[in-house]
């Protein structure tokens, strides 16, 4: 039972994250083989003032060894290429 979680900077309207709910969806169930009514999408808008703070740093930065794709912004771009 897939469960994503998606932040991002606040501003995009819920059509558009009702579109990135869907292909999420549709990349969970071509990928993973679950079926539509298994996967859950939740979007948090953050601010962007707030993202280096309250996500970037104790969400990425410091879970570094679970991320499958690293961005490519910030301290761990001078650690390696992303992944």
């Amino acid at each position: 039972m897939p469960h994503i979680a998606a932040k991002m900077h606040a501003g995009r309207s819920d059509a558009e994250k009702r579109a990135l709910a869907e292909a999420l969806t549709s990349a969970v169930i071509d990928t993973l083989g679950y079926g539509p009514d298994a996967v859950s999408v939740a979007i948090e808008d953050v601010a962007p003032s707030d993202w280096m703070g309250t996500v970037y740093h104790p969400e990425i930065a410091s879970n570094e060894e679970r991320l499958f794709k690293r961005p490519g912004y910030g301290p761990l771009t001078q650690q390696g290429e992303n992944t």
